[in-house]
């Protein structure tokens, strides 16, 4: 009789931890196929301006509900401090000088809509890939990537030509040039010299004009027409670019189309939130790909009434407080749609916090919390980390803290691979897919060594020892503070990546980031036994990877970063660029 029960029993329990065996957890991915993406990338937020980061008088809940409900990253990096290579490094999960989006002059972004240069034909995109699996794909807002190559209508560089459906937002990227109350920003101190030198020049021919008249000097009216053209000529050259600066960059596009030209920044925030939400709501029963590119926090700070006034730290804090608040409308739209569970939202920012960002005594550039420097230092932690943060209900644990170095360039391979895709095979790939470490499956990153870039100038390498645990960073140019030990660049306003604002150290500086992430105490062979092994071993590293680059044609030389005319989107018939086609539309009430 017990030998009958016990076979029975053998006859039921078997078949069924069989099934177990073969049956995926829980927390499987591939039991979910294609999870929709949300990707949420702020523009120049610092990461100390975020709660879960340490903030604890701006007000961001939503965004430090992300962190709750998901996996929060402390040494997040990116791969290089300002916008336009940083988000080329971003969409093509590359350093930025593999594909030429990194400068070897002090033009470091796109300059204009008009320039020529921009993110290459070649470059595969997430995105792309994306597309060829089935998904919908958006990007709401801010581009910074480049318009046109050879004519104005080519659009070679625009989003839709990079994987991306359907695009709503600036092709440019956020300048207090487009605010009409603000001062100008863009190429400020340039700008002063040329006023400067067209006086001059200006005073050539009224001078000359003045001594004939009096009879001081005999100079012929053909050779003073020829000084008042000239001084006029030189005028123009200058004037027809930068004394339109409204005009030519700032403008909303829609697609192909132009909808303002130039923007009216006051519906600005409510039509990129209108955008994103429609978005998640048209493609909500099939895969889809979001990449919402805040405007904010970059300047001039576009803030809608409700908002001002709501911080503790003026401007820029309401500012970012607001942007929070956009994040909540966006993940209200997911849950509203059920889904949350089906969809993996991120949350970045490109790079650091602008320090040097003033006007009189407003600060209205971010916070970088107790990492040194900022915005456009390539070597400085400051500059690079930033907040990382992503959810998946019932795939990340939630309410975990990772301190692995990770990079934004990751995001290519972790999305593509989720999305059932390849990373390209016929180009080298500097992204890792952060999947297993998310999950816990890892333990470490899959990153041994960052490099750390200022224009195409190599600043600091950080070298992740694994078997202890340290990592080392070593700075071989620093960028020289003004006024002295400021901590950042204030009389220029940007820090230089060469020439005389740059220290070369030999040997380089040397920090041990896990003891001092401030980067206050550099080491040396007298202060760590193991100073001459980390140098040389990074200096190998710096070898195998220079073995990996290429001549690529330079995107962002002068030549290309200028304005053409010829290149100038325009709703018009150029010069006359006017229009407004969001006007009578009726703003939801969001």
């Amino acid at each position: 009789m017990i030998w009958q029960l016990t076979s029975q029993w053998s006859d039921l329990v078997a078949p069924l931890i069989f099934a177990l065996l073969l049956q995926a957890p829980f927390t499987q991915p591939s039991t979910i196929t294609q999870p929709n993406f949300v990707l949420l990338l702020a523009d120049d937020l610092g990461i100390g301006d975020v709660g879960c980061y340490g903030n604890d008088t701006i007000r961001t809940p939503n965004i430090d509900g992300l962190a709750k409900e998901g996996v929060k990253l402390t040494q997040h990096i990116a791969a290089a401090p300002l916008c336009t290579p940083s988000r080329a490094a971003f969409l093509t999960g590359r350093y930025p000088l593999r594909s030429g989006m990194d400068a070897i002059n002090d033009y470091r972004v796109i300059f204009w809509n008009a320039g020529s240069g921009g993110l290459p034909p070649n470059e595969t995109t997430f995105a792309k890939i994306l597309q060829h699996q089935g998904y919908s794909t958006g990007l709401i807002g801010k581009w910074h990537q480049g318009v046109n190559c050879e004519s104005r209508n080519d659009h070679c560089h625009h989003p839709l030509k990079h994987g991306f459906d359907y695009f709503y937002g600036m092709p440019f990227t956020l300048i207090s040039d487009c605010q009409p109350t603000e001062p100008p920003e863009m190429d400020r101190a340039f700008r002063r010299k040329l006023w400067l030198s067209t006086q001059m020049i200006g005073l050539i021919p009224l001078t000359a004009v003045l001594g004939r008249l009096t009879g001081l000097i005999s100079v012929r009216w053909r050779t003073l027409t020829c000084l008042a053209g000239f001084s006029l000529l030189f005028f123009i050259s200058w004037f027809s670019s930068y004394g339109f600066v409204r005009y030519w960059n700032c403008i909303m596009m829609r697609n192909h189309g132009i909808t303002e030209q130039p923007m009216v920044t006051d519906r600005t925030t409510s039509l990129i939130l209108r955008e994103s939400i429609s978005f998640i709501e048209r493609n909500k029963h099939k895969p889809f790909l979001l990449f919402l590119s805040f405007l904010h926090s970059h300047t001039p700070l576009l803030t809608t009434e409700k908002f001002l006034g709501r911080s503790r730290h003026g401007l820029y804090g309401d500012n970012v407080e607001e942007m929070d608040w956009m994040v909540g409308q966006v993940l209200d739209a997911i849950d509203k749609e059920g889904l949350k569970e089906t969809t993996l939202v991120y949350f970045a920012s490109d790079h650091g916090g602008w320090l040097e960002r003033q006007e009189g005594e407003r600060q209205l550039g971010g916070w970088n919390g107790i990492y040194k420097g900022g915005k456009a230092m390539g070597g400085w932690e400051g500059g690079i980390r930033v907040p990382g943060i992503f959810r998946w209900p019932g795939v990340l644990p939630a309410g975990t803290v990772i301190d692995e170095p990770t990079s934004l360039m990751d995001i290519y391979p972790t999305v593509v691979h989720l999305a059932g895709g390849e990373v390209p095979q016929d180009r080298v790939m500097d992204g890792r897919d952060l999947l297993p470490l998310l999950r816990g499956a890892v333990a470490h990153s899959e990153h041994e060594f960052l490099f750390h870039y200022c224009g195409v100038h190599l600043h600091a390498v950080r070298w992740h020892q694994k078997d202890t645990g340290a990592v080392w960073k070593a700075h071989y140019m620093t960028p020289i503070f003004s006024p002295p030990g400021a901590g950042a660049c204030y009389d220029r306003g940007f820090c230089q990546c060469f020439g005389e604002g740059v220290t070369h150290h030999e040997p380089p500086l040397l920090f041990e980031l896990s003891q001092d992430p401030s980067e206050a105490k550099p080491l040396s062979a007298d202060t760590e036994p193991l100073f001459d092994t980390v140098i040389r071993r990074i200096g190998r590293a710096i070898e195998e990877h220079r073995r990996t680059l290429t001549p690529v044609p330079e995107q962002l030389s002068v030549s290309n970063v200028v304005w053409k005319p010829w290149l100038q989107p325009c709703c018009g018939t150029f010069p006359f660029c006017w229009c407004d086609k969001e006007g009578d539309n009726k703003l939801a009430d969001i």
